[in-house]
């Protein structure tokens, strides 16, 4: 027998032991298999019904999104663990030897995620003692807009101008926070000149902001004398309007009181510099 015969006999025999184990492991095991993909495709459909049933629970008790979100979230996980758990046991495997690689593998792991970690622990900070919920206006590390979202790794704003900024949940915590709730603050100044009646400007202002339907009326807009410039007396206004349409308001009321302004005769200053020639002889 040469070599190639003898060679293509060895891999015929390999192949033959082969599918004799694929056979006698589908014959033995295809049952358990079957019932473990069962198991889990139940669970997961179990877990997304009930986590959906308790999001409403919540929300028709009363509680906010970002709690109610929160707690569908733990419910499917933990209907999802037990699930995993039923079907690794269907296919005959305990849990005693994973969890012991996955205590040694957290344990080394912990120096590689303390990121991560600290995000998720900022997380449930946020989630339980709830400084801010979704659709409220905050403002952190310089960032500002509505929120949006709450996870426990990250929390997501929606700027006035649609963008998305997301923000480690560790840069939240423990940081200088405002929430404004659903509203933003609009100051504005605007100059009038020294021989014009102050009063009657902050008259004319606030029958204007009065008259903008979505300038909240709690707290009542604040017109007043800001500042004494150098070319005229500065009007400050300090309104409050929702923050998705913060840029959309204010730049239809400044419309509006110039034109009202203008209508009142009410001079509007420009700055101006004047230069005086000394001729020495």
């Amino acid at each position: 027998m040469g070599e190639v015969e003898r060679f293509m006999q060895i891999k015929t025999t390999q192949l033959h032991e082969i599918l004799n184990l694929v056979t006698e492991f589908m014959v033995k095991y295809s049952f358990n298999i079957l019932g473990a993909v069962i198991i889990l495709v139940l669970g997961f459909w179990i877990a997304t019904q009930v986590a959906a049933l308790f999001a409403r629970f919540l929300g028709k008790k009363g509680f906010d999104a970002t709690i109610s979100h929160f707690g569908a979230s733990v419910v499917k996980f933990i209907i999802l663990f037990f699930a995993v758990i039923m079907a690794l046991d269907k296919l005959g495997i305990t849990m005693t030897p994973f969890v012991a690689a996955l205590s040694g593998a957290a344990f080394g792991a912990s120096f590689a995620f303390q990121g991560p970690l600290m995000n998720y622990g900022a997380g449930l900070t946020i989630i339980l003692t709830r400084p801010f919920v979704i659709g409220d206006t905050i403002t952190v590390v310089d960032c500002s807009g509505v929120v949006e979202e709450i996870n426990l790794a990250q929390t997501i704003l929606k700027a006035e101008d649609g963008i998305k900024i997301t923000i480690p949940n560790k840069h939240v915590v423990g940081e200088v926070l405002y929430n404004s709730k659903k509203f933003k603050m609009v100051d504005q100044k605007v100059n009038i000149a020294y021989s014009e009646d102050p009063g009657q400007s902050v008259k004319v202002i606030l029958r204007v902001l009065d008259a903008h339907a979505d300038i909240a009326r709690d707290p009542l807009p604040q017109v007043g004398i800001a500042q004494f410039g150098d070319s005229g007396i500065q009007i400050g206004m300090r309104y409050w309007v929702p923050t998705e349409k913060y840029f959309q308001i204010m730049y239809a009321a400044n419309m509006a009181v110039f034109n009202a302004l203008k209508e009142a005769r009410i001079a509007m200053p420009f700055p101006q510099l004047e230069v005086r020639m000394i001729n020495k002889v």
